[in-house]
């Protein structure tokens, strides 16, 4: 299969945002009297949408979950989204996919607006042909959505020619809803095991090894 599209997710794919993210959510949780030592405790909000992430691993309803997710954005917004870093070799890889040809989509369940300011934080808005996220309302989280509206928006002919590419099976599983192939990157926060239970079409080990698959 020559793949086309290539989309990919952002946290855990593009950027290790495990330091903003985790204190993010860690100053949230202090709004509730939960104080967590260990931080890496929380790389299992890294992927899903937040609010089901508070409500999944803390027991949080719909309300205080969505008022978990608004605390955690008064850190990330100004501190928490720049506690982050571009993984090795993302850099060249997305030149390389950029000269031959290659039409890439970011599909992230991050708001739209933070995923813009990350990307051209980093300098890396200019490989992309389209940036899809979630909605700041809470709506479209869901990777199936993203990657549908990331397709449509992008004006992409041929879905079947597209390959998602992220770390977590949320990813993995979104893609087979819409219907494309997958690549789980094991260099993120996704084990292999839940990968390839997910269904993943390809796994590679290093951001590297994408160009080498796809091309």
């Amino acid at each position: 299969m020559k793949y086309e599209t290539l989309l990919f997710d952002l946290d855990g794919t593009l950027t290790d945002p495990g330091v903003g993210i985790t204190n993010s959510v860690a100053y949230a949780l202090e709004k509730y009297g939960i104080v967590v030592e260990d931080k890496t405790e929380l790389y299992q909000f890294i992927g899903p949408p937040l609010h089901e992430s508070f409500e999944r691993f803390y027991g949080f309803g719909k309300e205080h979950a969505m008022e978990a997710v608004a605390f955690y954005r008064e850190y990330y917004r100004d501190r928490g989204i720049f506690e982050n870093a571009v993984y090795e070799g993302i850099r060249e890889l997305l030149c390389e996919l950029k000269q031959a040809g290659r039409t890439l989509l970011v599909a992230t369940s991050k708001p739209e607006p933070f995923a813009k300011i990350v990307l051209e934080h980093f300098g890396l808005t200019e490989y992309f042909d389209y940036i899809a996220g979630a909605n700041m309302d809470g709506t479209r989280t869901k990777k199936d959505e993203v990657i549908s509206y990331a397709l449509t928006a992008g004006n992409v002919a041929e879905w079947p020619k597209a390959l998602m590419i992220g770390d977590r099976e949320y990813d993995i599983l979104g893609a087979k809803r819409v219907g494309i192939d997958s690549m789980g990157v094991l260099y993120g926060y996704g084990s292999p095991e839940e990968l390839k239970r997910a269904g993943a079409d390809f796994l590679v080990k290093e951001a590297g090894e994408i160009a080498e698959a796809v091309l």
